[in-house]
């Protein structure tokens, strides 16, 4: 290269107010014409569609009115679109929810719900300002598999009074508890109710196959509601069970907080945060692979949480970005953030307008969307491949977060399944450390397909005194102790003790601390330690926390053969 071609500047890393900037800004800066204003509208009413029926039967789903789910779809749908750092991102009420807002509400009442919701969206807003948006990614996928199954088996459970028309005094909230409840009133099955959610569910299943493109979820509902008015049929609607929706949004009321109260709801406070974090964040990454766009996991994060922040200020639910919700926005064509600031837009002009309407709406045809919406949650096809081709642990840890979604506790299944993951991840790490001894005197060229067994011609070619090991693989708390079993291989303590660490690329503090109680049973021996070929952040990590030569036994070679030299 000339002079006169000049080398290019490096990538400058974007500022930390840059990682912030709703898309929504980065849209409008690139321009934002008519037409795309067109497509964003017809996108944003199919959306509604869709969210309309969807919005009101999660939130019955989940023990509660349906003005509650319609009031989260529109005040956290339109702050989601409005400051993500997604470009089509949908967000509202989700069925990952239905099951933590249907416990929280039994056990802390409706009230402790929208403190619940207040104290995950302040958690969701310091979590995008500490960036930890890259960090929530990555759950791995059986935990987030099982749980998602084990909510669409609760979300199944929790509809079959509606969808038979079952007559009971109560539902009990337990899985096991609940089925015996309906074994013993199965004789109380209501026809009309059974024919009409039967009906819904072969509509919306028909109109999938054959029309796609047509909102199958609100054509249901819809006709359901006419039939159950042109026959007559007595079967519970939204209006005779809720009396209807209200025409207008709630004023914003701040909860009641106290110290006691934080404290006992932060267990449904974290679970909120968490299924809010990776689902929002699931949810764009899909949104990003139909697209080839990238989000802004952490503007994201602080999005979600503003709009959980709001959406408690007004009683309305938990919300996240809807994966479905948001694919159907794409599949529409929408263009910009806006597409979804419009969803909500037309949400709120059909209460203000249409909300007498919502009130024909038969239970039975909305418990049927639901049932398609666990049917879609379960992911069945995922489960049979991980069960066939993943190896034990992962199915193991599935099987164990399913189970204990379903028959115990969506955050006990959490914390557990995630603790199983981590163990499964450090037993699978440690295995992969070797320690070996008697390696090649001349470096080689990195060869991992000829890594052979030392020879004793090897061993034989060592000066006199000098021992040599090599470490390969991360030396981190699950692998340290083998790096203390150094000594014991060699019986008497060497003059020189050689410690490669070229292909080692990562090392934590008890690595570290493992690192340094050997250099001090080497010194009690009287055994210097030369160790070679650091890695940049091994190195670094070395250094902060005192592991440096200090003239007392301990020095640091480029590589092998200069550690040769140096022992003469």
């Amino acid at each position: 290269m000339d002079a006169s071609t000049p080398f290019p500047p490096p990538p400058r890393r974007p500022q930390g107010w840059h990682l912030f900037v709703p898309k929504m800004v980065t849209v409008l800066r690139e321009g934002y014409d008519l037409g795309k204003f067109r497509a964003d509208v017809i996108a944003g009413l199919t959306v509604a569609i869709v969210a309309l029926p969807l919005a009101m039967a999660l939130a019955i789903a989940s023990g509660t009115t349906p003005d509650k789910g319609l009031v989260t779809a529109v005040v956290a749908g339109a702050l989601i679109s409005l400051l993500g750092g997604s470009r089509f991102q949908i967000g509202g009420p989700t069925g990952a929810f239905v099951v933590v807002v249907f416990n929280v509400i039994q056990q802390q009442g409706y009230d402790g719900l929208v403190l619940a919701t207040l104290m995950a969206g302040a958690g969701l807003v310091l979590a995008g300002l500490l960036r930890l948006g890259t960090w929530i990614k990555y759950i791995p996928e059986p935990v987030v598999t099982g749980f998602t199954a084990g909510i669409a088996v609760i979300i199944f459970s929790s509809q079959v009074k509606d969808l038979l028309g079952l007559t009971m005094a109560s539902v009990p909230a337990d899985f096991l508890p609940k089925w015996e409840a309906y074994g013993a009133a199965l004789n109380t099955v209501q026809v009309p109710t059974l024919a009409l959610a039967g009906g819904a569910l072969a509509i919306i299943i028909l109109l999938r196959r054959f029309a796609p493109k047509v909102p199958g979820f609100l054509v249901a509902v819809t006709l359901g509601a006419l039939a159950a008015w042109a026959f007559a049929l007595p079967v519970d609607t939204i209006g005779t069970r809720f009396g209807g929706i209200p025409s207008s949004l709630p004023e914003p009321v701040l909860p009641t907080i106290t110290w006691a109260r934080l404290e006992e709801l932060l267990p449904s406070a974290f679970t909120i945060w968490f299924l809010a974090g990776v689902e929002s964040l699931l949810s764009a990454m899909v949104a990003d692979g139909m697209t080839g766009r990238r989000h802004r996991s952490n503007c994201e994060l602080v999005a979600q949480g503003v709009a959980n922040i709001a959406s408690s200020l007004v009683g309305g639910l938990p919300a996240t970005g809807a994966i479905a919700r948001t694919a159907t926005n794409i599949r529409s064509g929408a263009k910009s953030p806006l597409a979804g600031v419009l969803h909500a837009i037309f949400l709120l002009a059909f209460m203000l307008l249409a909300a007498p309407l919502a009130g024909y709406f038969p239970l039975a045809c909305l418990a049927a969307v639901l049932v398609i919406v666990a049917w879609n949650m379960s992911e069945i096809g995922k489960i049979r491949h991980l069960l066939a081709h993943a190896p034990w642990g992962d199915k193991a840890v599935l099987v164990i977060t399913f189970a204990l979604t379903v028959l115990v506790d969506l955050t006990v299944a959490i914390e557990v399944g995630v603790v199983l993951a981590a163990i499964l991840f450090m037993h699978r790490m440690a295995a992969v450390v070797q320690l070996q001894q008697g390696v090649n005197l001349i470096e080689p060229d990195v060869d991992d397909f000829a890594r052979h067994a030392p020879t004793p011609d090897q061993r034989a070619a060592l000066p006199p005194g000098v021992e040599v090991f090599q470490l390969r693989g991360p030396l981190f708390f699950g692998a340290a102790g083998q790096v203390l079993e150094v000594l014991d291989r060699i019986g008497q303590p060497p003059k020189v003790l050689i410690l490669r660490l070229r292909e080692v690329p990562l090392i934590d503090a008890s690595g570290v601390g493992a690192l340094q109680e050997l250099l001090r049973r080497c010194r009690r021996h009287g055994t210097r330690v030369i160790v070679t070929g650091v890695q940049p952040q091994p190195r670094e990590i070395l250094a902060r926390m005192g592991f440096a030569e200090d003239g007392n036994g301990l020095t640091f070679a480029a590589d092998f053969q200069a550690a040769l030299k140096l022992v003469g």
